[in-house]
């Protein structure tokens, strides 16, 4: 049995006023298996609506939490907002989580398995795998995941489920020793093709659940996204 003290929670928020608070919330009240404890990491990448204001007002509310949020005076996007996080990182993993509320922060603890039975250093979340529960939406937008994880898996010699997922749990000195570029959504697959290729890196995939959000509700990623993804899987999968 492998124990670790402190998981990094590094959470990217664009505009995202309306819901941050109920993320905050379930992370405040999460308990995770041996009493790990957290370290909630906010990085504000320019928001344009009252996204800082929400998190400042959150931190003065709860300083029993240790909320650490970080800023960036200029838009720059959701990769470039992981990589400030994930540079301070100071806990013994590190996982990412959106603040959209698409996925469960109680299923930290399923992606902690792997790692507590000393199987793995790095966890992916996956959506299409396992039976818990998934919000029915975009058959093309599936289709598409599909085909990314595909052509990830050919360059990386993984059999991932799920390249694209938000939910990846990371050993602290692996993630912050890769040399990460993607200022954007291209952060996924950049990380996958250069996590594949640290030497004897162990790398596992649970189930876990999502609760997808339409575009009306206000989902980011599009198509032209995942144009950019297949030439990041080229580049990084060919020149690492």
């Amino acid at each position: 049995m492998v124990k670790f003290d402190t998981i990094s929670i590094v959470v990217p928020v664009y505009n995202e006023a309306r819901t941050i608070h109920q993320l905050l919330d379930l992370l405040r009240k999460l308990q995770l298996v041996n009493d790990i404890q957290k370290e909630v990491i906010v990085v504000d990448d320019c928001s344009t609506d009252n996204s800082a204001e929400a998190l400042s007002t959150y931190a003065a509310r709860y300083p029993e939490m240790g909320l650490r949020v970080l800023h960036h005076t200029v838009n720059q996007g959701k990769g470039a907002a992981l990589h400030t996080g994930i540079r301070e990182a100071t806990g013994d993993y590190v996982i990412i989580q959106d603040a959209d509320l698409e996925y469960d922060p109680e299923e930290y603890n399923i992606l902690f398995k792997p790692v507590l039975k000393g199987f793995a250093d790095v966890v992916y979340g996956s959506r299409f795998m396992g039976g818990n529960p998934h919000r029915i939406l975009f058959f093309w937008h599936s289709i598409g995941n599909t085909l990314l994880t595909f052509l990830s898996n050919m360059f990386t010699d993984l059999n991932l489920t799920d390249m694209e997922t938000c939910y990846k749990l990371f050993r602290r000195d692996i993630i912050q020793g890769l040399t990460l570029q993607e200022k954007r959504f291209g952060f996924e697959p950049e990380v996958t093709a250069k996590v594949s290729k640290v030497p004897d890196v162990r790398i596992y995939e649970v189930g876990i659940s999502y609760y997808g959000r339409t575009y009306a509700e206000g989902k980011k990623i599009g198509w032209r996204d995942g144009f950019h993804a297949i030439y990041c899987i080229l580049k990084y999968g060919l020149l690492g």
